[in-house]
């Protein structure tokens, strides 16, 4: 078994360095032909150091920074040619690829970056935070109460956005000495003023279920994956009635540490396909697309795993399930809504349908729903997160200037340093 899984691995490495020699030639050309950035123009960075795989963690802000652009200019620091070439077919936002730390600071030294965001933590975050004379702001991926959320790598940044009190409650448990005031700035969750997508079908009587599964983790503690445990047997139920219509949108990691997880996600979809073509009326979703916000928007009900997704649901206001992990060591925050939300146990998966029924008329659930709405976003009336987006940026540039002024007499420039380089940034994984 080990030898087998060894060669697997040496295998996928052989093929992600074919991978990127070919995208690096193949981006070389497509650059050659490209028009250079205004110089000057930018004050607001996106750096994004991973590949394609980890695009979703990036695409959700697409609409907001573009609404934000239009008075701050955004540019988005590409690291890896996978994830560079993908942007530039996709994102709305100029894209600057800089492989090399060398790129980097030629397009710093070029534009006049104020602010830089991350949504993420990848270890090559590190490369670009050793620049100063801006600020260094993490704005995450989604909003969660996964061990991701509570690390103490937010205090690397000087700034952090976050949704709301559930956030800044959280962060408190596990971060010392931090100037939560100053530092941790709620903004609620800008993507909710901005769904996106049409519905893929015309609506009728049929009750639209969301089934949303986060990949199965890197580790025990992060299992929190449900397709194999859960997920098989609720679309199968689902699928059965003939009055439900099932979205089926897995993360887009599923399968990539384990094979059964894998399995169970390519069992998923065969059964929508196979549902599909006997009753072409009841037109059940494999979605993998990039847009996110019809789904969240139009189910009636939804069945989520503990992720971000979660509280992209929560924050449309309307019921949803919550796997519970079959891994005893998967960490669950039971002081936020984990703790009072609605769970489904792998044992009541084949239950859904009559699960799913009863919540749907159940008044202490709704309540208990509105109550943690507000807890984790604040004011969610259409527009105001938008405005406390714009607000926090703002107040950034404002500090910014002040600094600038403090500041006005420093010796200006850079030292380079030494930094590691790591030539394959696809080989850096993050959630």
């Amino acid at each position: 078994m080990g030898l087998a899984h060894d060669a697997r691995a040496g295998v996928r490495l052989i093929r992600n360095a074919f991978a990127q020699r070919r995208a690096r030639a193949e981006l070389a050309e497509r650059l050659d032909r490209s028009a250079l950035l205004e110089p000057a123009k930018y004050k607001i960075a996106v750096y994004f150091a991973d590949s394609k795989v980890n695009l979703y963690q990036i695409r959700q802000w697409y609409k907001p920074l573009v609404d934000l652009s239009k008075t701050w200019p955004v540019v988005i620091l590409s690291r890896s040619p996978v994830g560079a070439a993908a942007l530039l077919d996709e994102s709305p936002l100029p894209v600057a690829y800089v492989r090399t730390v060398v790129d980097l600071e030629e397009t710093i030294a070029e534009q006049d970056i104020r602010v830089v965001f991350y949504v993420n933590q990848n270890t090559r975050n590190f490369q670009m935070m050793r620049y100063g004379r801006r600020w260094h702001v993490f704005i995450n991926h989604g909003e969660s109460d996964k061990m991701y959320m509570t690390t103490n790598q937010f205090k690397a940044y000087d700034y952090a956005f976050v949704a709301g009190d559930a956030a800044i409650s959280r962060l408190r448990k596990v971060l010392w000495d931090y100037d939560f005031d100053k530092r941790a700035i709620k903004i609620g969750r800008p993507q909710a003023d901005h769904y996106s997508g049409s519905l893929p079908y015309t609506p009728d009587d049929r009750t639209v279920v969301l089934y949303a599964p986060t990949w199965e983790g890197d580790r025990a503690a992060a299992a929190y994956g449900s397709v194999a445990s859960h997920g098989v047997a609720l679309v199968e139920r689902l699928l059965a009635t003939g009055r439900h219509r099932v979205i089926y949108r897995p993360h887009p990691r599923s399968g990539v540490v384990d094979e059964d997880y894998g399995a169970a996600n390519e069992r998923i979809i065969a059964m929508l396909n196979a549902a599909n073509a006997t009753d072409p009326a009841g037109h059940h979703v494999y979605d993998d697309g990039p847009e996110l916000g019809w789904q969240l928007s139009t189910a009636d009900m939804a069945i989520v795993d503990i992720s971000a997704m979660v509280y992209d649901r929560l924050a449309a206001g309307k019921p949803l399930l919550i796997t519970r992990p079959v891994s005893q060591e998967a960490e669950i925050d039971r002081g936020g809504y984990l703790s009072a939300c609605e769970w489904l146990t792998t044992d009541q998966a084949p239950d859904i349908v009559s699960i799913l029924d009863d919540l749907q008329h159940d008044d202490a659930a709704a309540d208990r729903l509105t109550y943690w709405v507000e807890r984790y976003f604040g004011d969610t009336t259409p527009g105001e997160t938008t405005r406390r987006f714009h607000d926090a940026v703002q107040h950034l540039m404002d500090e910014w200037d002040r600094a600038a002024a403090i500041h006005a007499d420093d010796e200006v420039g850079l030292e380079r340093g030494d930094v590691n380089e790591v030539d394959d940034p696809d080989a850096v994984l993050t959630e």
